[in-house]
């Protein structure tokens, strides 16, 4: 059998929960940058913790969120300076982040930058699998006067599956994770270990979650999630659904 190359595509960082990365010698820090007006400026530390020099490019998108649906468009209103470098063994490499565009901030603004390693150019052994990642870190320019999250929360069951719907009339961005729901029989389910997502102010989002593998039971019910750094119970009505 003839030796083939494969470049796997890494997507860490997603939403602002860093996945274990093994043996990666990429890494980003913070995860997630928020920043309140006037204050216009942030940074990434990139740090290469490998043996080997690496490449990376970093882009910047504006980020929206309508009918449930998520949208990455690029943007000019925030740059990412320098937008590539090559990082050598064993060092920190800071990338500022500044909000240049004129007219001043209103509400929350989101964004996100992606960090690419990008492949080395060294000639590849046709066995070799390479791990080439890419960090997804969440950005925030915020005015003081901000309004805070304010959610409505649904959640119907269908085709094996929990589906998670959040209403966000509020001005900042709603963290999720963690989530589990206690239906009208008492049961609990586990829907969610780690991250599910955001919902951004005046958007709104709809998660389809974990099969139960048994149905649950329609009517009253209770979810809790774990949302900027505190446990909430909320309760809902749990319908069938598509």
């Amino acid at each position: 059998m003839r030796g083939r190359i494969v470049t796997v595509l890494g997507l860490l960082a997603l939403a602002g929960d860093i996945a274990d990365a093994g043996a990666a010698s990429l890494k980003v820090a913070p995860i997630v940058i928020e920043r309140f007006a006037p204050a216009v400026a942030g940074t990434l530390t990139l740090t290469n913790t490998g043996i080997k020099p690496i490449n990376v490019q970093i882009r910047v998108f504006r980020w929206s969120q309508a009918d449930g649906v998520e949208t990455l468009q690029p943007t000019k209103d925030v740059v990412a300076s320098p937008p590539a470098t090559s990082l050598t063994p064993g060092t920190d490499y800071t990338i500022r982040v500044l909000r240049i565009a004129k007219a001043p901030v209103a509400g929350e603004e989101a964004y996100r930058i992606f960090v690419d390693e990008l492949p080395s150019p060294e000639p590849r052994n046709p066995d070799t699998v390479r791990l080439v990642l890419r960090y997804s870190i969440p950005v925030f320019f915020a005015a003081e006067t901000t309004e805070q999250a304010k959610v409505a929360w649904g959640v119907t069951y269908g085709k094996s599956r929990f589906r998670l719907s959040a209403e966000n009339s509020g001005g900042s961005r709603f963290k999720v994770s963690g989530v589990s729901l206690r239906d009208a029989a008492g049961r609990t389910y586990e829907l969610s270990k780690g991250l599910v997502g955001y919902v951004l102010g005046g958007a709104s989002m709809n998660w389809s979650l974990a099969d139960p593998g048994r149905p649950p039971k329609a009517g009253p019910a209770v979810i809790s999630f774990r949302g900027d750094g505190a446990v909430t119970d909320v309760p809902v009505t749990l319908r069938p659904g598509g």
